[in-house]
Formats: structure tokens, sequence, C-alpha cells
């Protein structure tokens, strides 16, 4: 920094969507490049859902979760090189993405004391960041960092959407993936707390035609001029 230039003033990042739209490698890329922190918000979720599963509690009971929501402690580091997640200590990356997490974190995210758990979690460190911070989600600019610089939704067709995903699930069938990412879909679009939802002041990126290059430089651009204050 040249002497008496003025800090640059720490920017949150908020990018929500559905899943398969190339919310994480864009925001990975787009904390990168832009020397920002990185949090996985669904991470969090599977986090928290892993553990569950892991100590035997009834996921088809709303009550036992909420009453084990806080035990678990989940730490989330925010290097967009190489982001981290940890549960009581153990190294979770891998197992919170199997199959059986992803079958039940709609059901674990639903319950509200998760949510309000899992938002104290995200917004303690959005608001640690010292430069700023990309964080994405479903809620992130609806309800967890309403007062976000920036606000962006991804959205793709549903086709081209399974087909990414498919190709990140090794082996997975195009359309059983379709199907499952539209349930997904509806299972969080329509719960009763924080839904998923495009905030009526976030920029709509539809990802469907652009590659991956193209998404991540029309992010960039954006938080470019949300820093140049244009």
């Amino acid at each position: 920094m040249e002497n008496g230039a003025a800090p640059t003033k720490p920017v949150i990042v908020a990018i929500d969507g559905p899943s398969g739209t190339g919310k994480s490698s864009t925001s990975k890329a787009v904390a990168a490049q832009l020397g920002l922190s990185y949090l996985d918000t669904g991470a969090q979720y599977r986090a928290i859902t892993w553990w569950m599963v892991t100590n035997g509690i009834d996921l088809d009971d709303p009550t036992a979760i909420a009453a084990v929501a806080g035990k678990p402690e989940i730490v989330s580091g925010t290097d967009p090189s190489a982001p981290t997640i940890t549960v009581d200590g153990y190294d979770v990356a891998a197992p919170i993405r199997t199959q059986e997490v992803t079958s039940k974190v709609s059901a674990v995210s639903a319950v509200p004391e998760v949510r309000t758990r899992i938002t104290e979690l995200q917004r303690t460190i959005a608001t640690a960041a010292e430069l700023g911070i990309v964080v994405e989600g479903r809620d992130i600019g609806t309800t967890v960092l309403p007062d976000a610089d920036l606000k962006i939704f991804l959205t793709a067709s549903p086709e081209a959407r399974a087909a990414r995903r498919s190709g990140e699930l090794k082996g997975a069938d195009v359309n059983a993936t379709r199907e499952a990412l539209i349930k997904r879909d509806a299972a969080d679009s329509s719960r009763k707390t924080s839904p998923l939802a495009k905030a009526d002041d976030a920029v709509e990126v539809d990802t469907t035609e652009l590659t991956l290059a193209q998404v991540i430089e029309c992010v960039v651009t954006l938080v470019e001029e949300k820093r140049a204050g244009k």
C-alpha cells in the first residue's frame, strides 16, 4: 500500500443459488483472485448433518435434531485455495460429501435451531474477515448477510446443473441427478426458515450458456465495480 493511501474497505460478497450453478468453483476462484476469504456455508450444514448421522440422531424427529444442534464444534478454514472444515477437531471435508449426508442435509437444514446456530457462526466468520469475504450458500443475501456489499444469485437450467453435478459425483446418472436437484430445490425453496430465495437487490447471473471462466470474470468485474464505488 502506498503511503497515505486509504486502506481498501473490506467487501462482503454473498453468492446464492441452487446447487449445480457453479457457485463453489466461482466463489473460490473470485476470492482467490481478489485476495478475499471464502466460506462455503453448505459445507457447514453438511458438517452438522454428518455429526447427526454419525451420532445416531433420529433425523425424522426435528425435536431430536434441535436438542443437539449446539453440540458439535464446527470450524471452517477460509483460505479459498485450501478451504477446510472440521467437526470436533476431525477433518470432515471428504465424509460430508457422501450420498448419505447429501440425502439428509435438507431435513437437518430445515430445523430452525440448526439454522440459527449455523447463521450465527457464518456471521461471526464474515465479520472477522479483515479484507472481506465471499460467502456462498442459499440464503446469504436474504437472511445471513442482508447488508452484504454485493449480492449475486446464480441460476442455470436443471439440465445444465445436472450435467455439472453428475460430473462432480463420479458415475452419477444425469437423469437421477436432475430429479434429485429438482427435489432439493423444492425442499429448500419451500422450507419455512430461510428458504432458498433471490434477494431483491441481488444481481442475477444465468450460467447455463457460460463457461466457468466467464462466470468468474463476470463476478470479479461486479466486485471490482462495487469496490470502486460504481
